[in-house]
């Protein structure tokens, strides 16, 4: 038997923690979410999820990032659970206002308590692969197929770099795994080959699009190229010292996307941002919207037949 339960009937925790744009969202978020609360400033992204769990007082909860703008209409939603996924984690995915990409990122998310408070990752991680910088690899984590969000990963110049950064490292790990680059063709997943290259060439038209861009290249560089001690994505504190580093010019832009180009071959490209805003509007037509409880693997299988 299924279980219903109103996303308005679960509480709602806003996840801040640097975010530059994080007072304004919360006072967005009070107007769609009334009853919303919010933890900020937690170190560590075990931490701060077990933080989210605390303030909670129903079982299962929504969590929004700090850097993310719901849809209202995702409050008035009934979710149709089934008995299988009762003990499960649900994602949904999110528009990304700098590139335009639909994925996990940023997105919505729907915990248990129980699940956060048993998980081991990031800072507390297990030592396994799959734990070190993601959630995401548990079998009771499900990435969902509808877009109920928007994600702003631009808030200001350093916090676009960062977004860029986490996603040019993490889209080329194969599960957490970092290949080499013998390996790097077999072992990363066509998505998020794709969605990797699209960060690194989409976004000209977008307010600090450019550093999501660079960041992206310069991670995927760092990670692929050097001896960069690639577990510290995780780590802010680490990050902003890597974006001390370098002045991200289009110089080094163009120099990391010619090297990526050699030695990855990443189809990667310069856009304009005419042709960016091009790219979004396109793409985004893609989208196809299905029961809020559909998963991404459920519309995969049926759009490519397996």
């Amino acid at each position: 038997m299924t279980m219903l339960i109103d996303t308005a009937d679960m509480d709602t925790i806003f996840l801040t923690y640097d975010e530059p744009k994080k007072e304004e969202f919360w006072v967005q978020i009070q107007n769609i979410v009334p009853w919303a609360k919010r933890v900020d400033g937690v170190e560590g992204s075990d931490a701060a999820h077990k933080a989210a769990a605390a303030a909670s007082d129903t079982e299962r909860f929504i969590l929004i990032d700090g850097d993310n703008i719901p849809d209202a209409s995702f409050f008035n939603l009934q979710l149709d659970i089934k008995p299988e996924h009762e003990d499960c984690v649900f994602r949904w995915k999110a528009r990304n206002s700098v590139n335009g990409l639909m994925y996990g990122n940023g997105g919505l998310s729907c915990w248990t308590r129980e699940f956060i408070n048993n998980m081991q990752t990031h800072e507390a991680t297990d030592g396994s692969h799959e734990t070190v910088v993601e959630f995401c690899f548990d079998s009771k984590y499900i990435p969902m197929n509808n877009v109920y969000s928007t994600t702003y990963p631009n808030g200001s110049a350093r916090h676009a770099w960062r977004a860029g950064f986490r996603e040019g490292v993490k889209m080329c790990l194969n599960k957490g795994y970092k290949p080499t680059l013998e390996e790097f063709h077999k072992q990363v997943h066509a998505k998020n080959f794709d969605k990797l290259c699209i960060w690194q060439s989409v976004g000209q038209d977008s307010e600090y699009g450019f550093e999501a861009m660079v960041g992206a290249r310069y991670g995927t560089y760092k990670l692929m190229c050097t001896d960069w001690d690639w577990h510290e994505v995780r780590d802010f504190a680490a990050l902003d010292r890597l974006w001390e580093e370098h002045d991200y010019t289009v110089d080094e832009y163009q120099e990391w996307g010619a090297i990526l180009r050699r030695k990855l071959l990443l189809p990667i490209v310069d856009y304009t941002g005419d042709v960016s805003r091009f790219f979004k509007h396109y793409y985004s037509q893609t989208y196809h919207e299905h029961d809020p409880m559909t998963t991404e693997l459920e519309v995969i299988r049926k759009v490519e037949g397996w």
